[in-house]
């Protein structure tokens, strides 16, 4: 597996064994996907309450990779399991926890804007945990596609209750972010996207026994929601941000998720019907020259 270089001034190069046609690809896959969960999520929101909505999407994506994955050697040391359960924590319960909990006083846009503040909480993390540096323009880029995506949604922001729990929800992502990325090589990448699934939807059904009123009404509309939320949100989704991180640097991949929110505004004018107004535009264009900045030169240490 690669490593961080942290004496490399050079210029960014995507590992041997990730193409940059492929690399690319993948991670435009992996954020379209990702930005398509915040309309299916909120329709599936007029059928279930948020904990559970989310903890049976896991659940029935966990179970059903695990079933698939039965013969596929599994970790044998208890450490292992534990790894994979904090990584459940903090990726599936945490993430999705916040972000969807937090809608009960903000916007969805509002949650995705401080969700995907997560390249730069990784930045942060990466230089005080791990010693890495990085250059000026990698910290303007960050900020710069920050802008992106406040210019996205059009400057709408409010401070509640839900802004420093969609805010919670930005820090548990950079937090698995680099959870995967320090343990991720030591685990077979789907065993890893199951049981972590699995462990993050089972304290989401448990959060939605103790603060909902559990219940899913049945209709086609429904079904096909959780359906698509599960297989390509889910299972799709975790296993190819797994991927990515395990094989790249996790800030420089993180730095790609502006898009995601930007894919979320698209997704929503196709499957809701939201106006898209000129903003979204020129919001595009910051998000793009934010991702330039951060991946313009490697991290190079203290």
């Amino acid at each position: 597996m690669s490593t961080i270089n942290r004496n490399s001034t050079a210029s960014v190069q995507v590992p041997s064994f990730l193409n940059p046609v492929k690399y690319t690809l993948l991670i435009i896959i992996t954020t379209l996907i990702m930005g398509t969960s915040f309309p299916v999520g909120k329709i599936g929101m007029a059928y279930a309450p948020p904990f559970l909505l989310m903890g049976l999407r896991y659940i029935l994506a966990g179970g059903l990779m695990a079933l698939v994955l039965r013969k596929r050697p599994l970790p044998r040391r208890w450490q292992a399991w534990v790894k994979i359960m904090l990584i459940g924590l903090f990726q599936s319960a945490g993430v999705m926890g916040c972000v969807y909990y937090s809608m009960n006083w903000i916007t969805s846009s509002e949650s995705a804007i401080l969700t995907f503040t997560n390249p730069l909480i990784v930045i942060v993390f990466s230089a005080l945990l791990y010693g890495i540096t990085y250059r000026l323009s990698q910290w303007i880029g960050v900020i710069a596609g920050f802008a992106g995506i406040l210019l996205t949604f059009g400057l709408h922001m409010s401070f509640t209750p839900g802004t420093w729990i969609g805010l919670a929800g930005a820090i548990f992502f950079a937090v698995s972010t680099l959870l995967i990325k320090r343990w991720g090589m030591h685990f077979d990448t789907f065993v890893l996207t199951a049981y972590q699934m699995l462990a993050g939807g089972f304290v989401l059904l448990l959060l939605s026994l103790w603060v909902e009123q559990p219940h899913f009404t049945v209709t086609a509309v429904s079904i096909l929601s959780l359906f698509y939320l599960t297989l390509i949100c889910s299972i799709v989704q975790f296993s190819l941000w797994f991927y990515l991180l395990q094989n790249s640097d996790p800030a420089q991949t993180s730095s790609y998720l502006f898009l995601a929110p930007f894919f979320g505004v698209l997704s929503s004018w196709v499957m809701l019907g939201e106006q898209i107004q000129w903003f979204v535009g020129a919001g595009g264009i910051l998000i793009g020259v934010g991702i330039y900045l951060v991946n313009r030169h490697s991290p190079s240490s203290l």
